[in-house]
C-alpha cells in the first residue's frame, strides 16, 4: 500500500498539472461559467450580513477536519485488520464513531457555526437563517445526483459491466493494458468508478497472482493503471457528473465538454504514467 501511495504521487502530480492546470486554463479562456448561485451573497441578504474574512488557517482547519476524522475510522480499521488494535476497545469504538462520515461532517458544521458565527458575535437567528438557507440548494443537488446514481445502478443491475468485462478479458492484451481497458469500458458503460475498479481487479487478479515474476513496483503500476481506467470519462450515468453540472449551473453539453473530457484526460495520462513506471520497473 505504501508503494502504491508513493508511486501514486508520481502519477497524480503530473496528471493534476496537465489536466487540472493546463487543461483547466485552456477551458477557462473559452468557456465562461459564472460563480454558482449557491456561493453568491446578494446585497442585503442574510448571507451578505454573515459574510466575513476568515484567516487562511481557519479555512484549512475546517476543510481538513472532516478528512482527519474520517481517516480515524479507516485508519483504525486498517490497524485492526493488521492486529495492532482491537475493535472491541472502547477508545477505538469512540474514535471510529467520530470518523463516520455523517458524524464527521456534522461535527464540522457545528464547529463552523461556532467559529464563524457565535464566536464572531453574530446573532443566533442570523446563524440559523444562513444554515437553513443552505438546505434548499444542497437538496436539489442531492436529488439530481441521486437520480444519476440510480441510472448507473440500473445499468449495473442489468449485468452490462460483467458481460463487457468477461468479453474483454479474453482479448489477450498485456495485463496492465487489459486492466485499464476493462476498467475504462466498464466505467463508461455503468458509471460507477468503484464498480469499474473492483470488476477489472477481479478479472486481472488471477493473472497477476499466477505470475510470480512481477516485482512490487510492477504490481503497484498495475493497480494505478486500474485506478486510471476506473475514472475515465464519467458522463450522464455517473452521479458525480450531475453533482458538477448542478453545482456550477452548467448544461449537459457544457459538462460533457469540460468534466467528461477532463476525466478522460485524467484516465489516459494516468495510465500512460503508470505504464511508464511498469516498463521501467520491469527492466530491473
Amino acid at each position: 500500500v505504501g508503494l502504491v501511495l508513493i508511486l501514486g504521487l508520481l502519477v497524480a502530480l503530473p496528471t493534476w498539472y496537465v489536466v487540472g492546470y493546463l487543461f483547466g486554463t485552456f477551458l477557462g479562456r473559452r468557456i465562461q461559467v459564472p460563480v454558482p448561485d449557491i456561493l453568491a451573497a446578494p446585497q442585503g441578504s442574510a448571507e451578505s450580513e454573515f459574510r466575513s474574512t476568515p484567516k487562511l488557517g481557519t479555512i484549512f482547519f475546517l476543510l481538513l477536519l472532516p478528512l482527519v476524522l474520517i481517516f480515524l475510522n479507516t485508519g483504525l480499521n486498517m490497524l485492526a485488520t493488521a492486529g495492532v488494535v482491537s475493535l472491541e476497545d472502547n477508545w477505538v469504538q469512540v474514535l471510529r464513531t467520530l470518523g463516520e462520515t455523517p458524524v464527521a461532517l456534522l461535527i464540522t458544521v457545528f464547529l463552523a457555526m461556532w467559529m464563524r458565527g457565535h464566536r464572531q458575535g453574530k446573532k443566533h437567528s442570523l446563524v440559523e437563517t444562513v444554515v437553513d438557507s443552505a438546505l434548499g440548494p444542497v437538496c436539489s443537488i442531492i436529488l439530481i445526483t441521486g437520480a444519476g446514481g440510480m441510472f448507473g445502478g440500473v445499468l449495473r443491475a442489468s449485468g452490462i459491466g460483467n458481460a463487457l468485462a468477461a468479453s474483454l478479458g479474453a482479448v489477450g492484451l498485456p495485463v496492465i493494458v487489459a486492466g485499464f481497458v476493462i476498467a475504462a469500458i466498464v466505467r463508461v458503460a455503468q458509471g460507477s468508478a468503484t464498480v469499474a475498479l473492483t470488476t477489472a481487479a477481479a478479472l486481472v487478479q488471477p493473472v497477476v497472482a499466477g505470475n510470480a515474476g512481477y516485482n512490487p513496483a510492477e504490481l503497484a503500476a498495475i493497480v494505478l493503471a486500474l485506478a486510471a481506467g476506473s475514472v475515465f470519462a464519467g458522463h450522464v450515468n455517473d452521479s458525480g457528473f450531475w453533482l458538477v453540472s448542478r453545482f456550477f449551473g452548467m448544461d449537459t453539453k457544457t459538462t460533457l465538454k469540460t468534466w467528461t473530457v477532463g476525466q478522460a484526460l485524467i484516465g489516459v495520462i494516468g495510465f500512460t504514467l503508470a505504464l511508464a513506471i511498469f516498463l521501467v520497473a520491469s527492466s530491473f
